[in-house]
């Protein structure tokens, strides 16, 4: 059989919900299309049945990628990364057709994004001594103040930046502890598909990541306005529906990160930390240390 005689096996692209790849529930898909309107695949176009099976599967998540030690979320993460650099051919190809990129430049933005999955990982392990600490009190007790995460994560990722911004906004949820659910790039969801079957081979736990693709204003509703959902990442999400987004999120007090600035976010700088504060809590104990005289400390 001659190789021009042969059929292309063409792939399906799905979700990734609480670690495996279902369909979307209404059965529907969408056209995906590069930056000149060529075809490139068919999407799940995502229901709100979607949205809220992705928050039960990270709810279940949470536990136990919460209660993991950060040395271990940080292997975890690590791994994660040597998957994606395994796999950079596929990534630098779609993340090409994606944002009319040249092959170089392609290659240029994935190994950014693995760097910076890196990054993230380093981070799990330190990130409590840098926000936590002991503080000085007026008496015989120690005050000390640890970082905990906030829980279920939703995010709507970056709409132009379809990899180095979505792995800049997933990696600091997850290596805090906190467990998330995606609204991916509408126009360019494919890279974000494609990292849900990363993760699926990789060390992470089912449902800890969750990628729903589809219409972010039909998605991202549901999720802001989720009584389970307990804060909301609106970096990808437009001044109109930023907005709309937040006043839902008011009804259970859910921590909101707002976009920065109307021209949007420059992956491409230092990151610095204030992603991994976004979504951490702040548990403060009071331990008594008994009376402390001139002899010495006593229990």
């Amino acid at each position: 059989m001659s190789e021009s005689s042969r059929l292309s096996v063409l792939k399906t692209y799905k979700l990734y919900v609480g670690g495996k790849f279902p369909r979307s529930e209404s059965g529907r898909v969408y056209e995906v299309q590069d930056h000149k309107g060529k075809w490139l695949a068919n999407a799940p176009l995502s229901s709100r049945k979607d949205a809220r099976d992705a928050v039960v599967a990270a709810r279940k998540a949470f536990g136990g990628w919460s209660g993991a030690t950060a040395y271990n979320r940080g292997q975890v993460l690590y791994r994660v990364a040597e998957m994606l650099e395994g796999r950079k051919s596929q990534f630098v190809h779609e993340v090409a057709h994606a944002e009319g990129l040249s092959k170089s430049r392609a290659a240029e933005v994935v190994e950014a994004a693995v760097d910076r999955w890196v990054w993230y990982a380093g981070w799990t392990d330190k990130i409590g001594q840098v926000v936590g600490g002991a503080n000085p009190v007026a008496g015989p007790f120690l005050n000390l103040s640890t970082p905990e995460p906030t829980g279920v994560v939703a995010i709507v990722a970056p709409r132009e930046s379809s990899f180095l911004g979505l792995v800049s906004v997933v990696a600091p949820v997850i290596a805090t502890g906190n467990t998330a659910v995606v609204v991916a790039s509408e126009t360019a969801p494919l890279p974000a598909l494609s990292l849900g079957e990363v993760l699926a081979t990789s060390d992470l736990p089912g449902g800890v990541v969750n990628v729903l693709s589809g219409k972010a204003a039909e998605i991202a509703a549901p999720l802001a306005a989720h009584q389970d959902v307990n804060a909301i990442d609106l970096t990808g999400a437009d001044a109109s529906l930023a907005r709309e987004l937040e006043i839902a999120a008011a009804d259970n007090l859910k921590r909101v990160l707002r976009p920065r600035g109307v021209d949007g976010e420059d992956f491409t700088a230092d990151p610095g930390t204030h992603r991994l504060t976004a979504f951490l809590e702040t548990k403060t104990v009071w331990h008594p240390t008994g009376s402390l005289g001139a002899s010495g400390s006593s229990y």
